[in-house]
């Protein structure tokens, strides 16, 4: 059949498609009963779905006691080192203004590149943040690692799209904490719970922004943190507005039982991925020509949306339907 042939993504995926994917969990720890924990899970997870459903980013920013930095990040390269074959690790670095900064690079991807699915640089500021850490990345390694940066302040939001269209920037995160702190108390505190990060003007324009210049160069949108972890519903209802009204494709995690709500809320619903599946694979046997559906017209534009939704479909560890598991073949994503 044609649809075992042709793969969407070639197809559908053109300068506009945004064709970057990653899982759309993203889970920090720092300490290392976590992070051992934590990929133990991952690798748990990636048995149970049959793929890497979230990362982990062992975190050397937050995570790290004070003068104990070089140990800790030894022991984090050794943990991305020993990860489990199929799963994604990241670290965290300090900023790069900090006193260990090119330390950190040193030892994590200079030991451990190989492992590493990407790089995160916290509190950037401009471009020329990101091009301290490429070049600091260079000299650790020689290797091109992603770098996944994040936004903490309303200098860095106003250079949002500019940090997005560097290459080497693969995803942007909001800081939420040091967003609303940064305004020297214009911002009450209210502003950093479930409910408040979603009303306060300030906060919701920074993060539509984020988003705005994720988007325009195809990278990878990534909300902030909830902090309430003992709270599995708010945790979802957040990440159910910053996926279908803020235009986030990824979440952070700072506690496991967060994993799972984030995939749900991430996730399309069973009848969005029977409909996506139904409409590719008319489509497909078409060879991706207009056809007509219930009455519904559908050519690239449209198939381009469905594909994606697939793709999440399968990010969050949905059974898809028969017709559509070729295309998730191991064959047709080496």
């Amino acid at each position: 059949m044609t649809m075992e042939m042709v793969h969407p993504a070639s197809v559908l995926l053109d300068a506009q498609g945004g064709a970057l994917r990653l899982p759309v969990c993203d889970h920090y720890s720092g300490v290392e009963v976590r992070m051992r924990k934590s990929l133990q899970l991952q690798a748990e997870m990636l048995q149970e779905f049959g793929t890497c459903v979230f990362d982990v980013t062992l975190d050397c920013e937050d995570g790290a006691p004070v003068g104990q930095e070089a140990a800790h990040a030894k022991l984090v390269a050794e943990l991305a080192n020993g990860a489990a074959a199929g799963t994604r690790v990241a670290a965290r670095v300090h900023a790069v203004d900090h006193a260990h900064f090119q330390a950190d690079m040193d030892i994590i991807a200079g030991g451990a590149a190989h492992k590493l699915c990407h790089i995160m640089i916290p509190k950037v500021e401009s471009v020329d943040d990101v091009l301290m850490a490429e070049e600091a990345l260079q000299r650790a390694s020689g290797k091109r690692i992603p770098l996944h940066v994040l936004i903490e302040s309303p200098a860095a939001v106003q250079q949002a799209f500019e940090i997005a269209s560097h290459p080497a920037v693969q995803s942007i995160s909001f800081g939420l904490m040091d967003f609303v702190s940064a305004h020297g108390g214009a911002i009450p505190a209210s502003a950093m719970t479930a409910q408040g990060q979603f009303e306060h003007p300030l906060v919701v324009r920074a993060k539509l922004e984020i988003a705005a210049a994720c988007h325009a160069h195809g990278k990878v949108p990534s909300h902030c943190v909830v902090t309430e972890f003992k709270n599995p519903q708010a945790l979802q209802a957040c990440a159910q507005k910053a996926s279908r009204e803020l235009g986030y494709t990824r979440m952070w995690s700072i506690h496991p039982d967060q994993i799972r709500p984030i995939l749900r809320a991430f996730a399309p619903a069973d009848d969005e991925v029977r409909q996506a599946a139904q409409i590719l694979t008319a489509a497909a046997v078409q060879n991706w020509a207009p056809i007509s559906l219930d009455g519904v017209l559908h050519d690239r534009a449209s198939y381009r949306y469905f594909w994606q939704l697939l793709e999440r479909a399968h990010q969050t560890g949905l059974t898809l339907p028969d017709a559509v598991q070729p295309w998730f073949a191991p064959k047709f994503n080496n």
